[in-house]
């Protein structure tokens, strides 16, 4: 039950009591060994000046008692001690001397009975009580109190003129100075020990509510958390100490979780409208099929029925092959996403892949202009960021592990893109490189397909060249001129049933399935697809494979200037001849 009720205790509570009970203890315990070591000091102090000053006093006793003068006799030194002197059998001769206080006020200790030592020892120091005699007149506190502080006395033998044993000589000192000087050290600890007690009471509650107010702040910024605002931080503290190194956890935390809920709302987003998209998708074609079926139905008793059947059937036979691609595509984007229906350790030869879909293209297309040739990077040059570069000519050989079927896919899904959504008389590039960088599979294939991420890797490339490290990537890139997608829709082209203009992707046949097709299996392989702007207008789609690492190299040799010198030239002359066909044909 105790412990239960001090658990419910607050902390800084707990804090302020443990330290003020400390510093009660502590001064307490310093007060009382600060008193019992003056105590002991002057007590020794006292016997060895009862030593010191026994011959002193008994050699003057005859003097001392002719002192009638109280004032004068109490301002003497050795007034204020006590002389009893007894025979050899402890019979009390006289009171040598006896000193007298204020208002006839004396004191003597407390000695034992005349004719018995009672235990007293010779030359061992004791402390005695105080026997007072008032004189009947009225005495104040001081007086009193002084006369009745306990005596030290210590019993010493004397000897008489001839040197013979006379007896015992008590001689005694008053404890009273003493006393008060121990009273008075004790007062003033007590004092400074309640200031201390007090102040340190205050420092630590302040210190309590000033070390604890982040606590308090984040247990504000977790209500309002709680309540549903997930942008809310914890107040930054220095991260050496325990609350700042509890903040940046927290903030960490609360990060991760925002962005965790966040890509869940997204997640969940993308799902109903992925699930609405495919229902739509999907219905347009059964639609279709369940039409054609009941106007079949309706005019096969009616004149030319077979003909209208014919037509009836083969719209039912588009429908149902656009409804078996799209659900061919659905299925394969379930797989991919659970890792299924791709076998990456496949040799395949990506040159013979691009090859191939080149021609399709321009089987597709016969009068577009397609050039291929390497793709090169091209370093920073002043004020120029590097970039990379299309070198016309032909393709060069790159093979790769991965899955053939899939990465065909890919390829042609790109080409199928290019063929439905650009003019047939828009020129294409398509080049293939193969470039070192310093950046990993496992990281290339986390990036977002927009123009920052490909900045991001030519970066990598840039210093993979200078440092020698990284890893070797094969990359394709397919460069058309149409009309383009604005940078805002860009990343859009990879989400599912995504089309610039729907109306327009139904009758080319497109499905809104096939780069997000593309882009899973390039993650599935480790890879990046991205979409940017193509030089002087069009849409450029860049593929990213890793190949291997990079094997270290001595010394890479730059070309020569006049090399460098011929290829431009070759690039100048080129683009004059593109824009004079442009010309001509626009005539």
């Amino acid at each position: 039950m105790f412990v239960g009720r001090l658990d419910a205790v607050p902390l800084a509570t707990k804090i302020v009591a443990c330290t003020v009970i400390l510093l009660i203890v502590g001064t307490a315990g310093i007060s009382l060994t600060l008193r019992q070591l003056v105590g002991n000091y002057m007590l020794e102090k006292t016997d060895t000046q009862l030593f010191r000053q026994a011959q002193l006093v008994l050699n003057n006793i005859d003097t001392m008692r002719q002192q009638n003068n109280a004032e004068k006799s109490s301002s003497s030194l050795l007034y204020s001690y006590f002389v009893q002197i007894r025979d050899s059998d402890d019979t009390i001769l006289r009171n040598a001397i006896v000193p007298t206080l204020k208002d006839g006020v004396s004191s003597m200790p407390l000695l034992p009975m005349d004719g018995s030592r009672g235990g007293v020892q010779l030359q061992q120091p004791f402390t005695t009580n105080a026997v007072v005699t008032l004189s009947g007149r009225s005495v104040d506190h001081s007086t009193l109190s002084t006369a009745e502080s306990p005596w030290r006395v210590v019993a010493l033998p004397w000897t008489d003129e001839d040197g013979k044993p006379g007896g015992v000589c008590y001689i005694g000192l008053s404890l009273s100075d003493q006393l008060d000087t121990v009273k008075t050290l004790t007062r003033y600890c007590i004092i400074v020990g309640v200031a201390i007690v007090i102040l340190g009471a205050l420092l630590a509650t302040l210190m309590t509510q000033r070390t604890l107010s982040p606590l308090k702040r984040i247990e504000k910024t977790a209500a309002k958390i709680a309540a549903g605002d997930l942008t809310q931080r914890v107040p930054p503290a220095p991260e050496n100490t325990e609350v700042g190194s509890l903040s940046v956890s927290l903030n960490a935390m609360l990060t991760r979780i925002e962005q965790s809920f966040h890509e869940q709302e997204e997640t969940t987003a993308k799902m109903k409208r992925f699930v609405s998209d495919a229902s739509h998708e999907l219905r347009t074609p059964l639609a279709a099929i369940h039409g054609y079926a009941e106007l079949y139905k309706m005019q096969r008793d009616l004149p030319g029925a077979l003909g209208r059947a014919d037509e009836s059937i083969s719209h039912i036979e588009d429908s149902s092959t656009r409804m078996t691609v799209l659900v061919e595509d659905l299925l394969s984007l379930a797989r991919l996403d659970e890792g299924r229906g791709i076998d990456i350790t496949q040799q395949v030869p990506l040159t013979t892949l691009v090859t191939d879909a080149t021609e399709d293209l321009h089987a597709l297309d016969p009068g577009r202009e397609i050039r291929r040739g390497t793709l090169t990077f091209q370093p920073r040059n002043g004020d120029e960021p590097a970039d990379l570069e299309f070198v016309e000519g032909p393709l060069p050989d790159v093979t790769l592990k991965g899955d053939g079927s899939r990465l065909r896919q890919v390829v042609t899904n790109i080409v199928g893109n290019i063929h439905r959504y650009t003019p047939a008389d828009s020129p294409v590039e398509i080049s293939v490189g193969v470039m070192p960088a310093s950046i990993s599979p496992e990281s290339l294939a986390r990036m977002s397909a927009n123009d920052a991420s490909m900045r991001y890797f030519i970066e990598a490339v840039d210093v993979s060249r200078s440092m020698q490290m990284g890893m070797n990537y094969a990359v394709v890139r397919f460069s058309d001129h149409g009309p383009g997608v604005p940078e805002n829709s860009r990343s859009k082209i990879f989400e599912r049933f995504y089309t610039a203009d729907p109306s327009r992707a139904r009758l080319k046949g497109g499905t809104g399935l096939g780069m997000a097709i593309a882009q899973s299996v390039v993650k599935a392989h480790k890879g990046f697809i991205c979409a940017t702007d193509s030089q002087g207008g069009g849409l450029t789609l860049t593929v990213v494979l890793p190949i291997a690492p990079l094997e270290p190299k001595i010394a890479v040799d730059e070309p020569p200037q006049d090399a460098k010198a011929e290829r431009k030239a070759e690039r100048n002359k080129a683009k004059q001849e593109k824009q004079q066909a442009r010309q001509h044909k626009s005539e």
